[in-house]
């Protein structure tokens, strides 16, 4: 079966192939980095994690790139608030963004490129877009782009030029020729910090927000690529904008696929910094365990909104410990060495029925309904082949990796030392014939959260809160 992708671009599922044969290209809009990433920036960032995994998994290679925005007006206040610098305030959020993605098992993109870094490509960028009459000079100081003179502007939002509003994060400058013009190059200001600033054709000033992403996808990943991502909210004006810039200048799509993420909400309100209503990453991972957190995270399908809430991410954990339940049948060493992805064996019927799943649009929760049921069948045979392609499986997805024993048991009250005690003394009054001391004990562990499990090897507990 051929990979389908959902293309924003089209608005419909496509067949893909990547424009150079065994070799998938793809950009993805990052941080903008003055704060912790919360919960809703951890959906984005793990969207694109299982889908680069799975394009690995079909059997290409894959240059991945994930940006950092490290100049922006709520960086420059934030570290002017805070009385350091811009770069350590970025440096600071970049180390404490690489920590909590990878808490979450998100894997590091091919290449990671800073925004500061690539100002003498926007400025080229900008430079040639001026000269094909795209951009012009504005009284201010600022470059902007005409959006009436690029003629498919609003393509990607569907929407005709009357029906669009500007989306620039600033208000609408009175010398813009149209309110859809947006900013390339910002002038800069009397009270922003020289670190702000650099010099240019135009004068001092920065990049504005889109062109940085035109520049740095064009830089690592050349003029068209396979895949641009990114969170629905940058559908418009971002995107929109990017394809503007990037095809003004060059003449060619900068992308065959758009990709786009569903939000996640909060009493059925996007979570943003903005509304304040937001988690951070961190806050969640102290309160849940960083596998029940991914597991919440990718069961429901990318382009989807997901509903953030402790009920949720309990019913997460729940779910993810019926599936380690069924690995935990098997002897360990079994599940040593799990199976790479490439040695899967897709002609199995399990294994072909997930693929199916994930070759349409990268379908998780049909993929994740697949390992529920070959769990189940773990759980019926006790086969140890079984339990590792449902190791192999769920490694797919970025799951199942762990040990199993040590998954269940988490989040005891009581040490392992007590645990382990407590059955032995169960085990004594068993021998003794003494039920009721058994079922006794049974009870109290089970309120502290502790469940034994009796088989024909001994007892074993899992923690169950």
């Amino acid at each position: 079966m051929t990979l389908r992708i959902y293309n924003t671009l089209s608005r419909a599922l496509e067949e893909f192939s990547p424009l150079e044969a065994g070799h998938v290209r793809m950009y993805v809009c990052g941080m903008t980095i003055y704060d912790l990433c919360h919960i809703g920036h951890a959906r984005m960032m793990m969207a694109f994690d299982v889908v680069q995994r799975w394009l690995k998994a079909s059997g290409w290679r894959v240059t991945y790139v994930r940006n950092i925005t490290d100049i922006d007006d709520k960086i420059i206040r934030r570290a002017l608030e805070r009385g350091i610098t811009i770069r350590a305030l970025t440096d600071e959020m970049t180390v404490a963004m690489h920590a909590d993605t990878a808490a979450l098992g998100i894997e590091p993109p091919t290449l990671e490129p800073r925004a500061t870094d690539y100002i003498p490509q926007m400025l080229s960028m900008i430079g040639t877009l001026e000269r094909k009459g795209l951009a012009y000079r504005a009284r201010s100081g600022d470059v902007n782009y005409a959006v009436r003179k690029f003629p498919g502007y609003g393509k990607l939002s569907g929407k005709s030029l009357d029906e669009l509003r500007a989306g620039e994060r600033v208000a609408v400058s009175d010398d813009k020729q149209d309110p859809l013009d947006f900013v390339l190059w910002k002038s800069a200001k009397p009270e922003e910090p020289p670190e702000a600033q650099w010099d240019s054709p135009y004068g001092p000033g920065r990049p504005g927000w889109h062109i940085e992403c035109s520049a740095m996808s064009c830089a690592t990943l050349g003029e068209t690529f396979d895949i641009h991502g990114g969170g629905a909210d940058l559908q418009f004006p971002h995107h929109e904008n990017e394809i503007a810039q990037s095809e003004g200048a060059t003449g060619k799509p900068p992308a065959r696929f758009w990709v786009h993420n569903g939000f996640v909400r909060v009493d059925n309100e996007k979570m943003s910094k903005s509304l304040g209503n937001f988690f951070t990453i961190r806050e969640v991972l102290q309160r849940y365990d960083a596998e029940t957190v991914r597991f919440f995270l990718v069961r429901t399908h990318y382009r989807s909104a997901l509903n953030y809430s402790d009920a949720h991410l309990a019913d997460a954990r729940q779910a993810l410990k019926r599936l380690y339940t069924a690995l935990s049948l098997v002897a360990p060493n079994a599940l040593a060495q799990p199976t790479a992805p490439a040695q899967i064996d897709w002609s199995n019927p399990w294994a072909a029925r997930f693929k199916a799943a994930m070759d349409e649009d990268f379908g998780t929760p049909e993929a994740v309904a697949v390992l529920f049921e070959l769990a189940s069948e773990v759980n019926r045979t006790r086969s140890a082949a079984l339990a590792g392609l449902l190791r192999a499986l769920g490694g797919c997805l970025g799951l199942l990796q762990g040990d199993p024993e040590a998954f269940l048991r988490a989040g005891a009250g009581l040490d392992e030392a007590a645990i382990a005690a407590q059955i032995a003394a169960r085990a004594a009054a068993k021998k003794a014939k003494n039920f009721a001391e058994a079922d006794r004990i049974r009870a109290e562990l089970l309120a502290q959260g502790i469940a034994l499990k009796d088989s024909p090897t001994g007892t074993t507990w899992e923690a169950v809160r």
